[in-house]
């Protein structure tokens, strides 16, 4: 079996959704010129999944594969004037992404004015009522669902296929009523990369002692499981695809997300969700979700499908994927859960194997589970059948109340409006003098993904006794996204009370992050304002797109250190050849950190790089040579792994390729040569346990060792450890990320040890939550770094102290958690287990030095306020340390 393909170069944000708006200007016309019927023929059959494939969807240990998929998706497309595809554009590794308008013909036939009413409802601001009750007297309800977005969830990229065939063919009462009433808007795989992997590893393991193995690899070529935590920052195209229709083209009225869970539960979990539910939505929002998720549930039991639960294991206070954010853009956004098999086989499930959940403490009859499931062989056909049945019965609902669901769609819209008018904070604004501008305007991007209203001010003004430069951003709570914004702005506090905690008063872990506060995570200044901001404000129409400026000076240019956009800057630099310094000493207007290029460069590469980071070339006046120390690029080594792929690992190659730092990915092999600082001057371990580095056996996590293929059973044992350290000793940079510490300092005796190792509970509790740190911005790891930094800590992460001894002297500490209020926002138990000791340790081992950064300065490439930390241990370092020792794990 071969990988998957190698990295792409992608086009900046802004660009690729100017190019994705580009296309869906053009998505009006069929996907393909067959499906124009030129020669007056009726159209042909269309042919059922199972005659089209040969195989019914969801036979054992088979799966239609994503390009045979699109084949059948464009055969629908042409036979059936029901369903219209469109293809987005091209996915990570370049499949096509595809989504299907259904409704009936006539509607489809005039999908721009149906757009244009559901535009009134989703933003009344600006209509009259007569356009308000046409939209709701004339509309349709648009109703999003999206399928196979974990690729190993396989079920529902084969159970998307049956349902597009029953939208073409179906003739009974329910389907026309639908029909009618609704435009479905489809995403039958919203990670098609992943559905074709592991279609393509289940024909080869298929027959082998190894069939129903996991992939060895990550289903998304990055990121893996996480492609549903990235919906917030939009950093993936598929998740800009799928913003771009929920968030920007149409807002639906209702969206659901069809997925997988354990195979050792109720047998499908439907909304509503359980507690805790994160406020701030407009409550017809979840009254919504219970009524879908009634009628769900009821059609499972009225087709005798045992096993659904609903108001359980999935708790309302999520990360903001797509489903767990759409309520608070006035969205019913909903999770099915359907249990796994063994991969595409069948698992057999003893009846004492079952368990319960949140919220369904016991495997056992109740309301919301008035159905068990008894146990036995379970199929992917099974999870097929109730996934075809939650696609369908929300619409039911849907298209018998067209108009109270359009007139909710409506209310919600207008009342969260109202409130951010009467709220106590009013808007946000976002001060144009900011540590990193650039980092500044991708944030405003990113609101504008979210289909946020944001107001640029042309000139200076005075508000709440602060005075706002000219460029400076206001985002009124006035709108109808004024949920959303909140917790994107808005400083958040987890719930602590009887819903998060359990009976004996241990803190139950929330699903995922117990804060996304997109502002605290990139590192902008964000200033709540409790009167109402300037009127007349111009709304920001376009995305923003920087171009930087270009100076030169008797000594050449400057670039400033704090931008991280300057180390892309620098990568494009060295691709051409340009010689480079970087800054160590503060000299004038230069500061540590601070990059400068000669007045020789040449200008025609100077312009372009300006150009395309919107990095400004200043002015350099004076000479440089005694404060700086010239560059090298650094060859750059990471370590990668199968066992599933790491979800740190590809969010780290993610990030490097977006900022143009050239790379290799390590496997085991090229450690176990040895003599590494041959090739390498900086290695990377990703978040990961040593146990998953080093090589698992037996019983690891969620596998068995023994069910993998053998040439998928990494790890570099004993000897890869003595080969790292080997690679420090020799002058080698080694940077470690949260849980990878643990190999350094178990390993190479360090003097430090993890402060908060074995804490958890109320002793010590930080699931994924900001935390306040003060930063050495004169140590070279903490270049261009702000004094004061939040640091995004979660449960596995790491805090350290220095060990008493003739070694502590080796021990810089680069960042340090502040002494009390450690908490900006999520959820923080047990603060003074942290307060003070060590978030970023600079350590010095032989010739080289290990960086033990304790949180992931790079979390799913979201966290830009602290990527500087990282990039900085990918540039040449100055002669000598930096200049901050610790004593003890406190200033």
């Amino acid at each position: 079996m071969s990988r998957t393909p190698g990295s792409r170069t992608r086009p900046s944000l802004p660009a690729r959704l100017g190019l994705l708006t580009l296309a869906l200007l053009t998505a009006t016309l069929p996907w393909s010129a067959a499906a124009q019927d030129v020669g007056g023929e009726a159209p042909a059959a269309i042919p059922s999944p199972e005659e089209y494939f040969g195989f019914q969807m969801g036979t054992d240990g088979k799966l239609a594969h994503w390009d045979d998929l699109v084949a059948y998706y464009r055969l629908i497309d042409e036979a059936s004037d029901r369903v219209t595809f469109v293809e987005m554009g091209p996915s990570t590794l370049g499949n096509p992404f595809l989504v299907a308008y259904v409704s009936a013909p006539e509607t489809l036939a005039r999908l721009d004015e149906y757009k244009a009413m559901n535009a009134v409802l989703s933003d009344p601001r600006g209509h009259s009522e007569a356009d308000v009750k046409n939209a709701i007297d004339n509309g349709k309800v648009v109703f999003v669902q999206s399928y196979a977005l974990h690729s190993t969830e396989v079920a529902a990229s084969q159970s998307a296929a049956e349902i597009m065939y029953e939208f073409a063919t179906r003739d009974d009462d329910e389907i026309l009523e639908i029909l009618d009433n609704t435009i479905s808007i489809l995403i039958p795989s919203l990670n098609p990369d992943g559905t074709g992997m592991v279609a393509d590893w289940v024909a080869e393991t298929n027959g082998t002692p190894y069939q129903g193995a996991r992939l060895p690899w990550l289903y998304h070529y990055y990121i893996g499981h996480d492609n549903n935590r990235d919906a917030f920052m939009q950093n993936t195209v598929e998740s800009q695809y799928g913003a771009e229709i929920m968030f920007r083209e149409w807002v639906p009225q209702a969206f659901i997300d069809h997925h997988q869970m354990g195979g050792y539960t109720a047998r499908i979990s439907l909304p509503p969700y359980a507690e805790p539910v994160r406020p701030e939505a407009d409550p017809l929002v979840w009254r919504e979700m219970s009524w879908y998720g009634a009628h769900m549930a009821y059609k499972m039991d009225e087709k005798a499908l045992p096993g659904a639960i609903g108001a359980a294991i999935y708790s309302g206070w999520g990360h903001f994927g797509f489903h767990w954010i759409t309520p608070f853009h006035n969205i019913a956004g909903m999770l099915t859960e359907s249990a796994s098999a063994r991969m595409a086989d069948p698992l057999y499930v003893h009846p004492d194997q079952l368990n319960g959940s949140r919220q369904f403490p016991e495997y056992a009859e109740q309301t919301t589970y008035p159905n068990p499931w008894g146990g036995g062989w379970w199929h992917v056909r099974d999870i097929v059948v109730r996934q075809k049945v939650a696609t369908f019965s929300p619409l039911e609902i849907a298209a018998k109340n067209r108009e109270t669901v359009l007139r909710s769609a409506y209310l919600k819209a207008s009342r969260q409006t109202q409130r951010g008018l009467e709220g106590e904070v009013k808007a946000y604004v976002i001060p144009a003098d900011q540590h990193d501008p650039l980092t500044m305007e991708k944030m405003v991007n990113k609101l504008l993904g979210q289909g946020i209203d944001v107001k640029v001010s042309p000139n200076e003004f005075t508000h709440e006794g602060r005075v706002y430069g000219a460029g400076s951003y206001v985002v009124t709570l006035a709108q109808p996204k004024r949920g959303v914004i909140r917790w994107l702005l808005g400083q958040t506090y987890y719930p602590d009370n009887t819903f998060t905690r359990t009976a004996d008063g241990d803190p139950i872990r929330p699903y995922d992050m117990s804060t996304d506060n997109m502002a605290e995570f990139m590192g902008v200044r964000v200033d709540p304002v409790t009167e109402a901001p300037p009127e007349g404000l111009p709304r920001v129409q376009e995305w923003i797109q920087v171009t930087g400026s270009v100076r030169v000076g008797t000594q050449g240019y400057s670039l400033n250190g704090s931008l991280n956009d300057s180390f892309e800057a620098m990568n494009l630099l060295f691709e051409a050849d340009v010689p480079m310094r970087r800054v160590h000493t503060a000299h004038g207007d230069l500061a540590p950190g601070d990059f400068v290029i000669g007045a020789d460069a040449d200008p025609a590469v100077v312009e372009s790089v300006a150009r395309e980071t919107g990095v400004d070339f200043r002015p350099l006046a004076s000479d440089p040579t005694t404060v700086s120390h010239p560059l090298n690029q650094m060859r750059v080594g990471m370590y990668q792994r199968y066992w599933g792929g790491n979800m740190d690992e590809g969010w780290t190659r993610w990030l490097l390729e977006d900022f143009q730092f050239p790379y290799t990915s390590l496997m085991d092999a090229r450690i176990l040569e040895g003599d590494l600082r041959d090739d390498f001057d900086v290695i990377l371990l990703p978040d990961d346990s040593p146990m998953m580095m080093k090589g698992p056996s037996g019983e690891a996590g969620r596998f068995n060792v023994e069910d993998v293929p053998p040439e998928y059973r990494s790890g570099f044992g004993d000897a890869g450890v003595a080969a790292l350290e080997q690679f420090v000793q020799q002058g080698g940079t080694l940077v470690t990320f949260a849980r990878a510490g643990d190999l350094a300092i178990e390993e190479f005796d360090l003097p430090i040890r993890n402060a908060v190792a074995g804490m958890d509970g109320n002793e010590f509790w930080s699931p994924g939550s900001t935390l306040r740190m003060t930063v050495d911005a004169d140590h070279d790891v903490g270049y261009g770094m702000p004094h004061r930094a939040l640091a995004i800590f979660l449960r596995g992460n790491q805090a350290y102290e220095t060990r008493a001894g003739a070694r502590s002297s080796d021990v810089e500490a680069v960042a340090q958690y502040v002494d009390r209020n450690v908490l900006e926002s999520g959820w923080l138990l047990g603060e003074e287990a942290i307060a003070n000791r060590i978030a970023i340790a600079n350590v010095k081992h032989g010739q080289g030095r290990v960086v033990l950064i304790g949180f992931r300065t790079q979390h799913r490439a979201q966290t830009h306020g602290t990527f500087k930390f990282l990039f900085n241990t990918l540039v040449t370092a100055p002669p000598s340390g930096g200049a901050m020792a610790a004593d003890g794990g406190s200033r």
